[in-house]
């Protein structure tokens, strides 16, 4: 007997089968001659809308404040690739913890792929930095300097006259002075806020090779966000085009429920018409989405899940008295099935080595010691037999100080009766920096047994041992 669900999904993919796929054969934002289609989103409005905005003030907040924020008079994030120096909350991370930055990458790598698997590209929409730049900043200060939609397409079709040059240069202000302010910060989470204000301070001829890689880049931003715009998500950027490999009829998306809203057709024809679908066909879903896109023809690469289309969907929906969620985030599978989305094995397999780098990443950063030592006997150099009668043999030890103060340490033997000579002075390690330093072990002949013998010393902190390396004391043949 056949159950409900089977006749639910056997009218789910007739109607499925009737969706439009021509968009397929085009990209909406190239024209038929190959040129580039610019497009012309409506101001979108609505609850998730207001939502992305205040997602966005913290997004902000966070931008702009952490680059003030110091730990012992270091920044709270920092990533100087050219002194090759990083702090990540707080933490000082150098050349030799880059395995641990490594694991962290990966870490984040796979919460991405996770999140898409689960939730779709909603990464993208509502945190992406591009996204937020050009969404919800540059392009409420277009809708201010330009107007909505029709307003900016008849700004563009009008003739050069003095009203559109002024239009056109005030944007062009605007939008440079907003890149190279975002351009300065960004510099800062590079070389520290400290160093860009005394930058500032000294002036441009003190630092020309810096100020013109920072017009560069202010550039290149006013580029992405005047003129480039949707291109670098759907052309440029990776992870969209990953999208189409991690998603399945189980993630959750920005989905049209085609088995309710179709077939379309016009409100006061829909109103006779008892088979007709809750879609109107009003085309306010394409009008404000900035890829350019009909969510009504499915999950597409150009879609950043941005939601603007739901809200503006219930608009309608709310106008014509018919049910909200015609758009809504959910599953290929729910909306033929009708049944709640399910935990499936891949969401499993990926949780359980998001979990594992998770607790890898914690133990690594948790056992993280804050002095690396190495020692090396002196290349070139046997043992020399002193006047006491003692063997020496002559080492170098390389300290590495991970922490923003002087750190005095002490050489101990730990397993052969011995002394050490350290050659000069005391041993104090700088903070943040390296240090090196020659030293002598002094062993007894009587407690050397053989040509080749392993020692450990102790490198402490007061009375607090932070490392312990290992090495070769060589002796006379037995």
């Amino acid at each position: 007997m056949e159950t409900y669900n089977d006749t639910y999904t056997g009218v789910a993919a007739e109607k499925k089968e009737k969706l439009d796929q021509s968009f397929r054969d085009s990209v909406g934002t190239i024209t038929k001659q190959g040129k580039r289609n610019f497009l012309f989103p409506k101001k979108p409005k609505g609850k998730l809308y207001n939502l992305r905005t205040l997602v966005t003030l913290v997004f902000l907040a966070i931008f702009f404040t952490l680059p003030f924020v110091k730990i012992d008079g270091e920044p709270f994030f920092l990533f100087n690739v050219v002194e090759r120096k990083f702090i990540f909350f707080g933490q000082i991370f150098w050349p030799q913890d880059f395995f641990i930055f490594a694991v962290g990458f990966l870490t984040f790598v796979v919460f991405i792929v996770v999140f898409t698997v689960v939730f779709g590209r909603v990464f993208c929409g509502w945190v992406c930095p591009q996204t937020i730049f050009m969404e919800m900043i540059f392009r409420k200060i277009e809708y201010w300097i330009d107007g909505d939609a029709q307003e900016q397409r008849r700004l563009k079709a009008m003739p050069l006259n003095a009203f559109k040059i002024r239009k056109r240069l005030t944007k062009i202000a605007v939008f440079y002075a907003i890149s190279f302010l975002v351009a300065n910060f960004f510099l800062s989470y590079i070389i520290g806020m400290d160093n860009v204000l005394k930058m500032v301070h000294e002036g441009v001829f003190v630092h020309p090779v810096t100020f013109a890689t920072l017009m560069g880049f202010s550039t290149v931003f006013f580029f992405v966000y005047y003129w480039f715009r949707e291109q670098a998500c759907l052309v440029v950027c990776p992870y969209g085009r990953l999208q189409g490999v991690l998603l399945d009829k189980k993630s959750m998306v920005v989905a049209y429920d085609y088995v309710r809203g179709e077939p379309r057709g016009k409100l006061k024809k829909a109103a006779l018409d008892t088979n007709s679908g809750d879609c109107i066909d009003c085309f306010a879903c394409v009008r404000v989405c900035p890829t350019g896109i009909d969510i009504r023809n499915g999950t597409q690469l150009e879609c950043i899940n941005c939601t603007a289309c739901i809200d503006a969907c219930d608009d309608i929906m709310t106008k014509i008295n018919k049910p909200l969620g015609l758009i809504r985030i959910d599953s290929e599978e729910n909306i033929e099935h009708s049944r709640k989305n399910k935990f499936n094995w891949r969401v499993a397999a990926y949780s359980f080595v998001l979990v594992a780098l998770l607790g890898f990443l914690a133990f690594l950063l948790l056992s993280r010691k804050d002095v690396d030592a190495k020692v090396l006997r002196t290349p070139g150099q046997i043992y020399q037999t002193l006047p006491d009668g003692r063997i020496a043999n002559l080492y170098s030890i390389k300290l590495t100080n991970k922490t923003r103060k002087d750190i005095p340490i002490t050489l101990k033997l730990e397993n052969v009766n011995g002394e050490i000579d350290v050659v000069g002075n005391a041993l104090k390690v700088p903070a943040e920096s390296y240090f090196q330093s020659p030293f002598f072990v002094k062993v007894k002949a009587a407690n050397v047994e053989h040509r080749k013998t392993k020692i450990r010393i102790g490198v402490y902190q007061g009375h607090k041992r932070i490392e312990t390396a290992e090495t070769t004391f060589m002796g006379p043949e037995e």
